[in-house]
């Protein structure tokens, strides 16, 4: 599938992995709905870029908000091709921290309800609405591309509740990618490494540069338009399908 004269959505797309992805898409002639909490930057980012782009103040965990931005899509556009799902939070948290309090239950459920919950939302929503209009027999209808993280694979200490709702996006990717693949619609889903995105932000820089001299080549923070580049990859390759793509310089996590 070729971007442009497409329309995508892409959640958390008022900043980090989301905007690149907006902002690429856009460049190469595609239209695009952006939704995210973030009202003033992503109306922000919209304005921006012009036109061919739509905010939508969304929570994805929240049906009726996702399929009012899905309805931007079709009825400003007239079409929807595909959605990046790239909404995510990520507070780190001990099962039982040095003073022998256990990890909050409501902060586990929070982080699930919005990365994994929130990822099937967007996914399910997407999928009806282009099924609703029809497909035709053997004809690429749709690509949907989730976030998961290394996280999935190597959980670091503290990150029990986030390696839990990334695990659960790799788990479902293959299963989803079979079901769909009768109507035309590719699933699949990114994993990358450390990138350097708001979650951070809130880091020093020499920090940072540590975090980035962790990865064995390229030794330094992923950029996210190298993650919008390689979601521009995916949805170009028709083959592509079912499958979890690391993009992390080869880094495996260690425990802390």
């Amino acid at each position: 599938m070729q971007i442009k004269g497409k329309v995508f959505l892409v959640s958390g797309g008022a900043s980090g992995l989301g905007a690149a992805c907006v902002e690429r898409f856009y460049e190469q002639g595609a239209s695009v709905v952006l939704i995210d909490k973030n009202k003033e930057v992503g109306e922000a980012l919209a304005k921006k870029l012009g036109g061919a782009t739509r905010f939508v103040a969304a929570d994805v965990s929240q049906e009726k908000d996702v399929q009012t931005a899905i309805d931007v899509a079709w009825n400003d556009f007239g079409n929807l091709h595909g959605a990046v799902c790239c909404a995510g939070v990520g507070t780190p948290c001990r099962i039982v921290d040095k003073t022998n309090t256990a990890h909050p239950l409501d902060l586990f459920s929070k982080i699930i309800q919005v990365n994994l919950v929130g990822t099937f939302n967007v996914i399910r929503l997407v999928a009806s609405s282009i099924i609703k209009r029809g497909t035709e027999a053997g004809k690429e209808r749709a690509v949907i591309i989730s976030t998961a993280s290394v996280a999935a694979f190597e959980g670091q200490i503290g990150q029990a509740a986030y390696s839990a709702s990334k695990g659960g996006i790799v788990a479902m990717t293959l299963p989803i990618a079979r079901e769909l693949a009768r109507f035309g619609i590719r699933v699949l889903t990114i994993a990358p490494g450390i990138f350097d995105t708001p979650m951070l932000a809130g880091l020093s820089e020499e920090v940072r540069a540590s975090l980035g001299q962790q990865v064995p080549f390229p030794p330094r923070l992923g950029r996210p338009v190298e993650y919008a580049q390689l979601a521009q990859s995916i949805i170009e390759n028709e083959m592509l399908n079912g499958e979890v793509i690391r993009i992390d310089g080869a880094i495996r996590m260690a425990a802390k």
